[in-house]
């Protein structure tokens, strides 16, 4: 359970900010309660399954001949995964650190967007305009391969895990609670970056409803080819202090090799290449489409968007993602005990301790 306190009956002298601490304190529990309840709720079914079995007439609740309690039915995993995601949403919108590092990020594109002048070579499009697309696009490439993992990382290091193993479908209602908060995310931040590139630094917005349908399906499975990903290197990484070293340096190198902050045709074929195998590159490019007017897809490689490759190639990761991320966070899960997360909290307290 996280470490919260909620004072019942906080006094008046305290102000509208202690109030405000005791509601994100109600509702940090109320993301517990959802696995907690789910699991009590499984308990109690299988125990009457127990106990029906091998006790008289069905429907005896194990009293033979007795009408006894109706069965409960086990929350759906998309029930209890989107209670608990709408939850942590507003856990993460009352949240100011965590506020603050999603707006860093669009405080960084803007200023590069507004420096950076010239048009896309072939072209007349401003690169500055390449530039907010590539951004949006590595934004939703990132929410999924950095900031996902670390999320798990860091709840499993919790006890998250340990409890989710003792509630009926926990990891797949995790999955749709965790897909939710980074849906919402993704969103805000997309809309930010637009919305403010447009307004300050004169940026691209789609030209008619072909452009915001292209934007809108890109997004989403964009989302869904590293969302998934992001769960299965989230279930393997080692703890939260390293899981940021291990995914940064190949994010920025995919980053600057996948044509999101300057043409990709500037860059060598063998690279080019290399980059195509991933996701990113596939991302910034179906949003180049839907932001950008035609004339821009003279700058692109093969002087064409390529949107069905672009559907192609991100079916084909969030297919893989899929596959990878449910076998291995019910790994993950089946390995945590009370042992071993004590072990590592205190590894982590004796570290925190030493460094002090």
């Amino acid at each position: 359970m996280r470490n919260t306190q909620a004072s019942h009956g906080t006094p008046a002298a305290d102000g509208p900010a202690a109030a405000a601490e005791a509601d994100e304190a109600h509702e940090a529990d109320a993301v517990d309660a959802v696995d907690t309840v789910s699991a009590a709720v499984g308990a109690d079914g299988a125990a009457e399954v127990a106990g029906v079995a091998g006790a008289g007439p069905v429907g005896g609740g194990g009293v033979p001949g007795g009408a006894g309690p109706p069965r409960r039915r086990v929350p759906g995993p998309w029930r209890t995964g989107l209670l608990r995601g709408v939850i942590e949403l507003r856990l993460l919108l009352r949240n100011p650190k965590e506020m603050s590092g999603h707006l860093l990020n669009v405080a960084i594109a803007l200023p590069i967007a507004a420096y950076i002048s010239g048009k896309v070579p072939g072209t007349s499009t401003p690169i500055s305009h390449l530039v907010i697309a590539g951004f949006a696009a590595y934004l939703l490439f990132q929410i999924g391969l950095v900031t996902l993992p670390q999320m798990l990382v860091t709840e499993r290091e919790e006890g998250v895990l340990l409890r989710l193993r003792a509630t009926p479908r926990g990891i797949p209602a995790y999955l749709v609670a965790k897909c939710l908060l980074i849906l919402g995310m993704a969103l805000g931040n997309l809309v930010l970056l637009i919305g403010a590139g447009a307004l300050l630094v004169d940026g691209p917005l789609p030209h008619g409803p072909g452009d915001w349908l292209t934007l809108l399906w890109v997004t989403t499975l964009g989302l869904l080819a590293v969302v998934p990903l992001g769960a299965a290197i989230g279930a393997v990484l080692p703890n939260p202090r390293e899981a940021l070293a291990l995914i940064m340096l190949p994010t920025m190198g995919l980053l600057v090799t996948s044509g999101a902050v300057f043409p990709i045709t500037a860059l060598p074929t063998a690279v080019q290449q290399v980059a195509s195998a991933f996701p990113l590159k596939w991302m910034a490019q179906g949003l180049r489409s839907a932001l950008l007017p035609d004339a821009a897809r003279a700058g692109e490689p093969a002087g064409a968007w390529e949107l069905p490759m672009v559907a192609l190639v991100l079916t084909g990761w969030a297919v893989l993602g899929f596959l990878l991320a449910i076998p291995l966070l019910r790994r993950a899960a089946r390995r945590e005990s009370g042992s071993r997360l004590t072990a590592r909290q205190d590894k982590a307290a004796q570290s925190g301790a030493a460094a002090a």
